[in-house]
């Protein structure tokens, strides 16, 4: 009961400060030059300088998806929309395939190459053990880059030059370095920090290559990464090689800059990686026997975004809630269109955010949904393929692996992916699903063949793909609150600190955590480093979707999920944070640290 009386008061008292909030944002937006001469305070309470603010600060526009101005009016927003655009006139790009050099001059090390400009501060943990097979030289890069021809040019902060960046096409047993070059300008257009911390996200990855977002190297520096691309359990309970039942197929990369990882994956650092191996081979005539890489297994990156009157990105640099775009880009593209052959195709649905949830439908021109199968969740394939016929759900940095078969259709046929989850603020969304036809349509398939081999495997089979690994004993349980305090996001009643270890994890043992969401809000929570089993949601067992490994987990309000974890092979500092990246920069994250000794703290449910 006390704990129920604390959290009502905080409550109470957030609501008081909201409106406090309000008003000295909308007062903040009534004189913008003032604010950016002033600067701002970041989350973990540093000034930033006037290149890490804009003067074009904009909201969610008004436009017909039926939310009202109150519900908009959270952060004091009431911006006009984006200029229009005319939907489904250019192809869908595809990012293309990252492509190895020879070498690397001067050769990795395992400290820091300090002397040659590399920003890296920890040494390489399993650099001689697990050397890189391959190498990679990506220069972090300004570009100017279309999303659409009924707008100019946008200059956006590349990997190599493409937004999304180029895919990793990466396999177990084959470790690879990834170089990453900062050449980012020193005019950042108005949002954006030129200092960078790239994260695989969720790589089984050691802690000075994972980008701990405080491990940040500025412009004219390089900092080497080493993705083992091992699987979790080879230095511990599966030597040599791994639990196989710990594989992972669809990975992203994207900036983790402490306090700018909103701004600077909005303007375009992120990227896709793919992982296969002896199961999930990319070839549909062996293995798993998935549809084909490249040709009929394609990468998707979902974002939404706002654009200025002179159509020109911008980014609501005063906004704690979460953003909303009204103009939706599909690998980098407003409402692009994709060509597609009478046969299935594997598609890697990813939300990269940075507030928005989705529940995707596939719509017919009659509006009627056509069914698709659900393979993976997180990048983790399922034990057995899921039927949906009633949309799927996908929150911020959630990956979603699907099957969808168009050999039904006759050439000619239209089909879209309409989103149809009403969403007001970037707060989260509500539970209200659009009619057909009403929703988001975000891409538009387009079946411009007969029919053409299909060697893949078909869902309706009930094929078994890797079953859940095995749980052993738990060491701790440890519980964790998601609110908000004061206009910050907080874990715990406390909000991000680079220094603050708030428990230590001890190596090669198993965990319990329970994760509660506060009021009115919405969170997709992301852990590094070990992927999750959720055990229960709200005292029930969870659906068959989230029944595999995970790596993000919602909360709504008030929810409360249980989920294990297995912490093995590596040491080191790893954040927990929320992924609307919002509310991760205003500052919803903690640090913890895995040793060999761990420790107990944040172990007690009832004193938060």
């Amino acid at each position: 009961m006390a704990n129920i009386s604390k959290r009502n008061r905080r409550r109470e008292r957030e609501l008081r400060n909201a409106a406090k909030n309000r008003r000295e944002i909308i007062a903040a937006r009534l004189s913008r030059r003032d604010m950016i001469k002033a600067g701002l305070l970041t989350s973990a309470g540093y000034l930033i300088h006037k290149n890490g603010l804009s003067a074009r600060a904009h909201s969610l526009p008004d436009h017909n998806d039926g939310c009202s101005d109150r519900d908009r009016d959270r952060d004091g927003g009431g911006f006009p929309p984006s200029p229009p655009t005319t939907p489904f006139v250019e192809p869908m790009p595809i990012p293309p395939i990252a492509q190895p050099v020879a070498a690397l001059s001067p050769a990795p090390t395992v400290a820091p190459n300090t002397a040659a400009g590399e920003g890296r501060t920890r040494d390489h943990q399993a650099l001689l053990q697990l050397p890189p097979q391959k190498y990679y030289e990506v220069h972090q890069r300004e570009a100017l880059i279309s999303v659409h021809p009924d707008y100019p040019l946008q200059r956006l902060w590349t990997f190599n030059g493409t937004v999304p960046g180029q895919t990793y096409v990466a396999r177990y047993g084959e470790p690879i370095l990834v170089r990453n070059f900062n050449d980012l300008p020193n005019n950042n257009g108005g949002f954006g920090l030129q200092s960078l911390s790239t994260h695989l996200h969720n790589g089984h990855t050691p802690s000075e290559s994972d980008g701990f977002p405080c491990d940040f190297f500025g412009q004219g520096k390089f900092y080497d990464q080493h993705y083992p691309n091992v699987l979790a359990g080879f230095a511990s309970s599966h030597p040599p090689n791994g639990d196989i039942r710990e594989s992972m197929s669809t990975l992203w990369y994207h900036d983790h800059r402490v306090d700018f990882t909103a701004q600077n994956v909005y303007k375009g650092l992120a990227g896709f990686y793919l992982l296969f191996n002896q199961f999930d081979t990319g070839d549909e005539t062996t293995g798993f026997r998935l549809p084909s890489f490249p040709d009929f297994d394609i990468p998707m990156m979902f974002n939404d975004k706002n654009f200025d009157e002179d159509e020109i990105l911008v980014f609501d640099l005063a906004n704690r809630d979460g953003i909303l775009g009204d103009k939706f880009l599909v690998n980098g593209k407003i409402q692009p269109f994709f060509n597609v052959k009478r046969r299935r195709y594997r598609f890697r649905w990813l939300n990269g955010g940075p507030s928005r949830f989705y529940r995707f439908y596939l719509t017919k021109s009659n509006l009627t949904n056509h069914p698709f199968w659900v393979i993976s969740n997180d990048g983790n394939l399922l034990r057995n393929p899921v039927l949906t016929t009633n949309g799927l759900f996908i929150a911020v940095a959630e990956r979603m692996d699907v099957i969808v078969d168009f050999s039904s259709f006759a050439p000619g046929s239209i089909v879209h992916i309409e989103n149809r989850l009403q969403q007001c603020d970037g707060a989260g969304p509500g539970n209200t699903i659009l009619p057909a036809g009403q929703g988001n349509k975000v891409l538009e398939f387009r079946v411009v063949s007969d029919t053409v081999t299909d060697n893949s495997v078909d869902p309706a089979t009930n094929p078994t793909f890797y079953e859940v690994p095995t749980r052993v004993t738990e060491r701790i349980k440890r519980c964790f609150q998601f609110d908000r305090e004061d206009g910050q996001w907080v874990i715990n009643d406390k909000i991000f600190d680079c220094n603050d270890v708030r428990f230590r994890v001890k190596r090669n043992t198993a965990e319990i955590w329970r994760l509660e969401g506060g009021r009115s809000w919405s969170h997709p929570i992301h852990i590094h480093f070990e992927e999750h089993q959720v055990l229960k949601r709200n005292g029930s067992l969870p659906t068959l979707i989230e029944r595999g490994r995970k790596d993000v987990i919602r909360l709504g309000e008030d929810d409360n999920v249980e989920i294990y974890f297995r912490f093995r092979d590596f040491v080191g500092r790893y954040p927990m944070h929320c992924h609307n990246t919002i509310h991760e920069d205003h500052a919803m994250m903690l640090r913890f640290d895995i040793d060999d000794v761990g420790n107990n703290n944040e172990s007690s449910c009832d004193s938060h």
